[in-house]
């Protein structure tokens, strides 16, 4: 049975490599880009399966519209993948407050708002995937990317607890959480924010050198997360969450060590704020 996918962002990095795993696997693709160009080129992918809308993920008055105009001229989406988002780099005191507007903008309220165009269709038919690509910086973090990991927290949030409440009506979500791969994530679609404050020098200077060194040498492999992610569509009881990558499981492995070892040290003053039995 041929599947339609909804995927956010399909140009490039995740979004393409997933529409081409998908297209490859005989499904239908409708895919979301920033520019006519784009929409041209991924359509030639596939020109009997792939269906390209130009779609800012943050101009909420269009969202719905163009999910019902998929529906009607392709058929029901069955997947959503919400992949559309960037990342911000920048420490807290050298970042904007519109900055981080932004940053939950794209990565956060862009995402619900397409799962709120998506969903009453899902509920109704009582069968749906949503796939939120949010990011091992969702469970941990690092300096200087404190807007990031923000907006990927939410997303985390987000959509655990809608999975909790969709879960009896027939719709699964996932939270997909990849570590380090070979996008431009690190590069050309990496906002920066100036370096302003000298305090932060010895701190930041070297984490940005090397986080643009290593930018189209991370270990993980878009095609393989695609393949990942197909195994994930078909399986009958998909994740909560879902790690992709060596070091995602390593490094969220690390934070949740830490979290176990802090909650023990504390536990005398965690219990201490009950009332007496």
């Amino acid at each position: 049975m041929r599947r339609i996918w909804f995927i956010t962002g399909v140009s490039t990095g995740f979004g393409r490599a997933i529409a081409d795993a998908a297209l490859h696997a005989g499904d239908f693709v409708a895919g979301s880009v920033r520019k006519d160009e784009d929409r041209a080129a991924f359509e030639a992918l596939a020109p009997d399966r792939a269906y390209a809308v130009v779609l800012d993920v943050t101009d909420e008055a269009a969202i719905q519209p163009t999910i019902d105009r998929i529906e009607r001229e392709i058929g029901a989406i069955d997947i959503l993948v919400n992949n559309a988002g960037y990342g911000h780099e920048g420490l807290v005191e050298e970042s904007t407050l519109d900055e981080l507007r932004r940053q939950f903008d794209v990565n956060v309220f862009g995402a619900v708002a397409v799962i709120k165009a998506v969903l009453p269709a899902m509920r109704v038919r009582r069968r749906g995937r949503i796939l939120n690509i949010t990011s091992m910086g969702g469970l941990m973090t690092l300096p200087g990317l404190a807007y990031y990991h923000g907006s990927k927290f939410a997303l985390e949030g987000f959509s655990e607890s809608l999975g909790k409440e969709v879960k009896h009506l027939g719709i699964h979500v996932t939270a997909v959480e990849p570590g380090s791969f070979r996008t431009d994530w690190a590069g050309r679609s990496m906002v920066r924010a100036a370096r302003t404050i000298a305090d932060y020098d010895s701190l930041m200077d070297p984490i940005r050198e090397r986080r643009q060194a290593v930018s189209g040498n991370q270990l993980g492999d878009p095609t393989m997360l695609a393949a990942a992610i197909m195994t994930l569509a078909a399986s009958d009881e998909p994740p909560a969450h879902l790690l992709l990558g060596s070091d995602a499981l390593r490094l969220v492995s690390e934070k949740l060590e830490l979290l176990r070892a802090e909650f023990a040290k504390w536990r005398e003053v965690t219990l201490s704020t009950d009332f007496p039995a």
